[in-house]
């Protein structure tokens, strides 16, 4: 399933099994929802009591002038105040924290699961959709759950209470009322449907639109660059277009939709007026009885709209139930076994205690790999590199080199064959085990939002600030970094936007040392900066790569140069394996390389 085609969600069936796992969600929220269910359910029976007090006062007080009654009656009007004040006080404030509440555990569990699903997963799903996920779907799941809750007990109640009450106090005018169920049964279905309709389109369209200010945004300088401006404007525009389009849509039917039902309760009002006034006349019924059933008619609609709201904010919220569950339940391609998360623990929680020290030993068993819908990478792929080696992958595009880089990281497992570190399947020990020791220097590094400190801490979050700038200093970060005002702590704005590339790129370095990985790698670490900062990080290279084994992707040779051994791969298979100087002096395809890009 490709989680981010809303089409998949939009087009799907209200799913019993859905609604049944996000309650299971609900679990911790048990009593302040029983809670909040029966402070609902009293102020149903306090609005069907209302005009029942009103007729009291209407009959005993009105219409016989005894007003020895009245301090009784407004002893009584202010206590039902008071009290319908306070319920209505306790399950606002209860369904609110059951809002906010169950909000916290949808993203609670959504993030959680984010942090041990494998870098398949972000490699196939878009930021955009996960965000979508953690903030628009949850906050509406949490609202709906909250609200809809209150909004189906009151409203289901009040229509029995309501409908009760008037088949007791008068059968003809309840008979009145209630035929017209059916109508207004059919126009709430009607309009409700075309309205969830118009919703999913918006929502749809919603979806094109924040996907095209991600792009926008995280590509600004592309779309300057090549002068694209005007052309994006106007995708963006035909985008908001058809938004509003399906927006007008949906408001004409949301207008169409209350008058309707408003038309229907004036009609059964002014039959409760013709056939109650003629009854009050006769003296059948008493004009309080009569207001009684005038309040009620149009207190009846009231619940009913509720309830098809209700409903239908059920049908529209199906996508977002579907895509939140489908995030939450998500079976990541790559996890520990159970014997091994008893032993080594989760990445969640870990049990570090059992944590065998890592050397450095990494093997190649016959392995085979290839995308879920792509070619074989690799076939029957043996290698064997040594505890502290450095070993530098050399190939043009699709050679393979990434692929081998992301088999050791385990962000991707062996079709066939094996991969053992230190002697042992590394599938045997833990994911949270492997990264413990990993360090990872990319092309392009990602700094966080903060300071350089804190940036060169998350190698370490328990070092100090000596440890902090002694591997600033072994990198040769430090100068940089103390020629700016604020030192350490500058603020490096978000994604290290303040910096130069080569600059994050000796905070990565210093992020890494400060890690004490055993296995190091370098993903293009150079091929971004100018030649004088290229020595500068070559040196940061030479120190971060001591004591470690070390796996270095370069197209830039002669960052590779002093590497204990190079591979040159094609197709992924090993084409030349050696030194720099061995390799030159075989004149191989490792040294048409070197002369071409030297020449």
């Amino acid at each position: 399933m490709q989680a981010f085609e809303e089409e998949t969600y939009h087009n799907q069936e209200f799913k019993s099994h859905t609604w049944k796992r996000i309650f299971t969600l609900m679990a911790p929220l048990k009593k302040n929802v029983i809670l909040v269910i029966i402070l609902a359910a009293f102020t149903a029976v306090a609005d069907v009591s209302y005009p029942l007090i009103n007729r009291y006062g209407i009959d005993t007080i009105i219409e016989t002038g005894d007003l020895s009654l009245l301090p009784i009656f407004i002893g009584v009007y202010v206590l039902y105040m008071i009290v319908l004040g306070g319920l209505i006080f306790s399950f606002i404030y209860l369904a609110e924290k059951i809002r906010n509440n169950l909000a916290y555990i949808i993203r609670k569990h959504a993030f959680e699961k984010l942090q041990n699903l494998p870098f398949s997963y972000y490699d196939r799903t878009p930021a955009g959709w996960i965000m979508a996920r953690m903030t628009s779907d949850s906050r509406q799941l949490s609202e709906l759950l909250s609200w809809g809750l209150i909004d189906l007990t009151w409203g289901g109640l009040m229509m029995i209470g309501l409908l009760s009450v008037m088949f007791v106090l008068n059968v003809q005018l309840a008979l009145i009322t209630a035929t017209a169920l059916p109508i207004l049964a059919f126009l709430s279905l009607y309009f409700r449907k075309k309205i969830l309709k118009a919703f999913r389109k918006i929502r749809k369209q919603n979806s094109k639109i924040t996907g095209a200010f991600n792009e926008g945004i995280s590509g600004a300088k592309t779309t300057k660059t090549l002068v694209l401006e005007d052309s994006n404007y106007k995708d963006f525009e035909h985008l908001t277009y058809d938004m509003k389009r399906h927006s007008i849509k949906a408001a004409l039917f949301s207008g169409l939709y209350l008058p309707s039902i408003l038309f229907i309760a004036a009609i059964a009002t002014a039959l409760i007026y013709y056939y109650g006034g003629m009854n009050v006349a006769d003296e059948v019924i008493t004009v309080g009885l009569l207001y009684v059933f005038v309040s009620y008619v149009m207190q009846f609609f009231e619940p009913v709209m509720q309830l098809a709201n209700v409903l239908a904010h059920f049908q529209q919220a199906q996508a977002s139930a579907e895509r939140v569950v489908s995030l939450i339940d998500a079976v990541p391609d790559i996890e520990d076994t159970d014997e091994v998360k008893a032993t080594y623990g989760t990445i969640a929680h870990p049990k570090k205690e059992n944590w065998e020290p890592l050397k450095g030993d990494i093997e190649f068993n016959h392995v085979t790999f290839n995308y879920k819908k792509g070619e074989k990478v690799l076939d029957d792929f043996n290698l064997l590199v040594k505890s502290g080696e450095s070993v530098a992958l050399v190939g043009s595009t699709g050679a393979g080199k990434s692929t081998i880089v992301n088999l050791i990281c385990r962000f991707y497992e062996p079709t066939k064959g094996t991969i053992t570190i230190d002697g042992r399947d590394y599938k045997n020990r833990s994911l949270a085990w492997l990264h413990a020791n990993l360090g990872y220097v990319l092309q392009s590094p990602h700094l966080f939002s903060g300071t350089i400190r804190d940036n060169i801490r998350y190698g370490n979050l328990e070092a100090s600030d000596d440890a902090i700038i002694k591997a600033a200093k072994m990198v040769g970060a430090h100068t940089f970094i103390t020629s700016f005002k604020d030192g350490y702590d500058t603020e490096v704005n978000e994604g290290g936007a303040r910096l130069s590339v080569g600059e994050k790129q000796l905070i990565s370095f210093a992020r890494a040392l400060l890690a004490d990985p055993k296995i190091l790698i370098l993903d293009e670490a150079t091929s971004s900066v100018d030649t004088q900062t290229e020595q500068t990080i070559q040196k940061a290279i030479e120190t971060v790569m001591e004591g470690r084994t070390t796996f270095i992707i370069a197209h830039r040779l002669s960052t590779i140069m002093s590497a204990d051994r190079i591979l040159v791969l094609e197709h992924g298979k090993i084409i030349e394996s050696g030194t720099h100087e061995a390799l030159i002096e075989n004149r191989g395809h490792y040294y048409n390389l070197y002369t071409n890009q030297f020449a």
